[in-house]
């Protein structure tokens, strides 16, 4: 008798809204119910539900196949409205699997996911789909978290941090640290950041380029003699050769039209030695000095192309002036195949006492412009403790609410000797 009450009650009303079925119905036609998944027996939901317990049909019940008990187990519906008893979802409209409708498989339960194939990217939220070049799954359409969302280098006498930034969907920047032996066999430490124009097109590959081909050229011709002023504006001038290439690549052209701007970036960079502080630039970005005795003054090493920087030099606006324009940003110098002219900027310094420069794009400086204000938020250590200094740097800049990428590398002067490391 308790064997055939559950089939009975199962064929003539849904468990799910209990709208009365029809004999051979395979659906419930009011809420669109899988009957063929209702378990037996179907009566004794509350019970299963509330003890966690799975009661094993009577020996010999017929339509339970011996796989049931691992079926999913209706759960009790909330009151008031007729639910999914597996999800718990409501069915006041249209059944929806799960939360909300997935154009993948939900990783929850998606165990089987097949191995992909060398050199293809599979998506972290639905692990099926593949990933473009863009870094957007092509079947759900989640982004993927970006490598150089935050990066960070430490190489011993110098080091480097970048971020995102709080605003940007991408980081733009990117920068290039080295250490090379010059021919007396002292040491010569390098560093290059680039800052993206963000206006223009593939800024983040812009900056990429540039801060490998610039490091790549000082660390090549520092050890064969080369001054390292000289070797400063061949670097600029390499990196300006590789940002213009990617204005010839099919990719350029294929995305954009053709009144687009060309892929273009700014640059800063310092070479240290033993006894010599080199600079170069093109852009807004920035080296700053400050020295390891606070009580002597720090001074900013470079000069922006930049509006504002023009209407100063020209003696039309104060600095206060011109940097509360808003066209102060706006660049008049930088790297990339439609710029007017390239003029790399290369300074020269013999400093007479223990330092350190502080090489950084406007994503940091705009929250410490002034040489003093750098001063003050880098770290007293710095010299000893170039990365956590170059990590405090960007931590100011996102307490000041990170509109921008933030890249800042940190070199001690002196170069250590050649082989030492950070203390």
């Amino acid at each position: 008798m308790m064997s055939q009450m559950p089939q009975q009650t199962a064929l003539s009303r849904c468990p799910s809204c209990e709208e009365p079925l029809e004999s051979g119905d395979r659906f419930c036609g009011a809420c669109g119910y899988d009957l063929s998944a209702v378990p037996a027996p179907p009566g004794d939901h509350p019970t299963i539900a509330m003890n966690g317990g799975v009661p094993l049909p009577p020996d010999g019940t017929p339509g339970m196949p011996p796989a049931a008990p691992q079926q999913p187990q209706p759960q009790p519906p909330f009151t008031g409205s007729p639910v999914s008893p597996a999800s718990g979802v409501r069915f006041d409209r249209s059944p929806e699997p799960d939360e909300y409708p997935l154009q993948a498989p939900d990783p929850r339960v998606a165990t089987d996911v097949p191995t992909p194939p060398d050199g293809i990217k599979v998506c972290v939220a639905c692990r099926a789909g593949r990933v473009d070049s863009d870094g957007y799954c092509e079947n759900c359409g989640h982004a993927q978290p970006r490598e150089r969302d935050h990066m960070e280098q430490d190489i011993g006498p110098v080091a480097a941090v970048s971020d995102r930034g709080l605003r940007h969907h991408r980081n733009e920047d990117a920068f290039g640290l080295g250490c090379a032996a010059l021919p007396d066999g002292s040491a010569a430490v390098v560093a290059i950041v680039c800052d993206g124009v963000s206006s223009a097109t593939r800024p983040d590959d812009a900056s990429l380029a540039a801060s490998r081909a610039a490091s790549e050229s000082l660390l090549a011709a520092l050890p064969h003699g080369t001054h390292p002023q000289q070797a400063m504006h061949e670097a600029i001038v390499a990196a300006s050769h590789a940002v213009n290439a990617l204005a010839e690549e099919p990719a350029t052209a294929r995305e954009h039209a053709p009144h687009q701007n060309a892929p273009a970036c700014t640059l800063v960079g310092a070479v240290v030695t033993s006894g010599l502080l080199v600079v170069g630039w093109v852009g807004d970005s920035r080296a700053y000095w400050v020295p390891v005795d606070r009580s002597t003054p720090p001074a900013r090493l470079t000069e922006d192309d930049s509006w504002a920087a023009q209407m100063v030099a020209a003696g039309l606006m104060n600095e206060a002036e011109a940097y509360a324009d808003e066209r102060a940003h706006a660049i008049t110098g930088w790297l990339g195949a439609d710029a007017y002219e390239l003029e790399p900027h290369t300074a020269s310094f013999k400093p007479d006492r223990p330092g350190v420069v502080v090489v950084c794009t406007d994503g940091l400086w705009n929250y410490a412009e002034a040489a003093e204000e750098m001063a003050e938020v880098l770290p007293p250590d710095a010299a000893v403790r170039p990365l956590h200094s170059a990590r405090v740097l960007v931590g100011h800049a996102l307490d000041g609410g990170g509109h921008d990428n933030v890249t800042v590398a940190v070199v001690p002067f002196p170069a250590p000797p050649q082989g030492a490391g950070s203390a």
